[in-house]
């Protein structure tokens, strides 16, 4: 038996004489602290087996947190929850063939989990906002991680499909993320952090699709569920290590919090907001509705370079987030609105301009993309950070509305570009349907502009 004694400050103030002792099974254990007339900054620790002294600091690496999370665990939280919409793409037909069911069907996957996902959003912040992130974010995850098993042992599509919606419990982390960022953080300073999270947002859905590939080539079909399952479990380990409660204000009561509502969605700035967030999402939709069929019509582009010219409106967002995350806090947030809604308007214009005089080389279909991405990430991290910033109290709230609203906008723009192409005319179409989102997204920042100068700035 090995035993081991030693000294280590504890700090405790006079009142506090602690004696604590125990027999884990291990050996025995004693803590003792000596009461005195002045601050006790020493305590004698008498461990009997050193196993128990590390059990003991185990305890500790693995008690709940209390503090903050790092920039880091918002990023894997923001990442999973974008991963896993488009992880298992190269795999529809697969599980088409395991489960004997129309395509089709099995598309319900992909866009039937959009669907209750923009439904989730709407419920997910006001429960943060009265119970708390924490607790959401954990219940969000176990639901996610039951659902992922739930596919992975499905024996029949409709089962399949059951869990496969229960999966968008998920979206809690993209969700709650933003909110733990305003949560601790001033309006601008939200803008910068939020610019650096964005950027996972450009990666995750470029990798996944190809991880799943890869998954599936080697494993089957089943393992990119396996893997969701893997990141979900990993994933709520890090929550309750390192994700701290930061709603230090939660509602009293639910009736509370719906009478505080009208003071969000009565304000003009909120709406604002939400109209320029929603419209320079709905401009990346377009593309995504539109592009594949100028791109075979116009170019007849290999799947490669088809998906090479699709990754370029994603690269030109990441840069435009990073951007953000240098200077938001310097410019604010309607300039950087502004500067970004104004650099797709002006990418936009160049390409209708080129593709009106007879122009046709596909620089001129993807290279406004990339002014486009680059636009929406200047946009995008301080319209999210206004949002957040008009009512703070409601935070969670915010988020989940706006977020909603953005994936109802976007499904409306996706079907409205699919319905008005025509293969004579389809990359004047295209980039059209672009340069209308991205102007409207401009006249809503302007708005907002004009609501600063009339009323003062957010948070004056």
């Amino acid at each position: 038996m090995f035993s081991v004694s030693h000294r280590v400050p504890l700090c405790l103030r006079k009142s506090e004489n602690f004696v604590g002792s125990g027999d884990m099974g291990v050996g025995t254990w004693r803590i003792c602290t000596t009461r005195m007339d002045q601050t006790v900054d020493m305590a004698i620790i008498d461990v009997t087996g050193c196993r128990a002294l590390l059990l003991w600091k185990l305890w500790q690496m693995l008690a709940p947190a209390r503090t903050p999370p790092t920039l880091a665990t918002l990023i894997i939280l923001t990442g999973l929850s974008v991963l896993t919409l488009n992880m298992f793409l190269p795999s529809l037909t697969q599980i088409a063939e395991t489960y004997g069911a129309d395509y089709r069907l099995v598309n319900l996957s992909i866009a039937g989990y959009l669907a209750v996902t923009g439904v989730l959003q709407i419920i997910i912040g006001p429960l943060s906002d009265r119970f708390g992130r924490r607790p959401v974010l954990l219940s969000g995850m176990g639901v996610f991680c039951v659902a992922s098993l739930g596919c992975v042992l499905a024996q029949d599509i409709q089962t399949f499909l059951a869990f496969r919606m229960c999966q968008a419990a998920v979206i809690t982390g993209a969700v709650l993320s933003r909110a733990v960022v305003r949560d601790r953080s001033t309006t601008d300073e939200s803008a910068s952090i939020l610019g650096y999270i964005g950027m996972v947002m450009a990666i995750a859905p470029m990798t996944a699709p190809m991880i799943g590939g890869v998954l599936d080539q080697l494993f089957g079909w089943r393992a990119s569920f396996v893997f969701m399952l893997i990141a979900g479990v990993v994933v709520s380990g890090l929550i309750w290590v390192d994700l701290g409660e930061t709603n230090k204000s939660p509602s009293a009561t639910f009736r509370a919090q719906f009478a505080a509502y009208p003071e969000l969605l009565t304000s003009r700035r909120f709406w604002g907001y939400s109209a320029c967030l929603t419209c320079s999402i709905g401009a990346f939709f377009g593309f995504l509705g539109g592009a594949p069929l100028a791109a075979s019509v116009l170019f007849d582009l290999s799947p490669t370079a088809l998906g090479v010219g699709m990754g370029s409106i994603t690269g030109g967002f990441m840069v435009g987030n990073f951007l953000s995350g240098h200077f938001s806090q310097r410019l604010g947030l309607t300039t950087m609105m502004i500067l970004g809604r104004s650099t797709a308007c002006v990418g936009l214009l160049i390409g209708l301009t080129l593709f009106a005089s007879g122009v046709s080389h596909v620089l001129v279909l993807f290279g406004p993309a990339v002014m486009t991405g680059l636009g929406n990430g200047l946009t995008v991290p301080a319209a999210n950070a206004g949002v957040l910033s008009v009512r703070p109290n409601l935070a969670g709230s915010a988020s989940g509305l706006s977020g909603a609203l953005t994936v109802a906008g976007g499904a409306v723009i996706t079907w409205g570009t699919a319905v008005i192409l025509n293969p004579d005319y389809v990359g004047f179409v295209v980039h059209g349907v672009m340069m209308a989102c991205a102007a409207a997204g401009l006249a809503a920042a302007l708005y907002v502009r004009h609501i600063d100068v009339t009323e003062g700035p957010l948070g004056a």
